[in-house]
């Protein structure tokens, strides 16, 4: 079983960065295929951005030039810098391990979830 904590959320002005952290709590982390996800109020869970084990990375077009993914297998821990931040990436973010797949994260491959941690940006 993975457990997944994040943290690093909060209120932000436009324009503004945060960085995220997700520690995972499994002895194969660097196994895993990790990532970010967002969940906006009202709307669905949208991938965000995900990294591979060797370092390959994928987002969404959303957020490219403005977010990075990256990992520390050492510290069994995946970071997402956010920078010029916009109100439209309000949302609760949330920690996903993956077993198998691309940095693209997509369905049909078994997913871990941590609990999420909120990034409010302000106008």
């Amino acid at each position: 079983q993975v457990q997944l904590v994040e943290s690093g959320g909060g209120l932000v002005q436009a324009g503004g960065s945060l960085r995220l952290s997700c520690v995972a709590s499994v002895r194969t982390f660097s196994n895993y295929v990790m990532g970010w996800f967002r969940q906006a109020p009202g709307k669905e869970r949208e991938f965000v951005g995900g990294i591979t084990r060797s370092g390959d990375t994928n987002y969404v077009d959303s957020v490219k030039g403005r977010f990075t993914i990256s990992r520390e297998n050492a510290k069994n821990t995946v970071y997402l810098q956010m920078n010029s931040l916009k109100p439209e990436d309000t949302a609760r973010y949330y920690c996903a391990a993956q077993w198998g797949g691309s940095a693209t994260m997509t369905s049909g491959y078994t997913k871990y979830w941590g609990k999420g941690t909120l990034v409010t940006v302000s106008s």
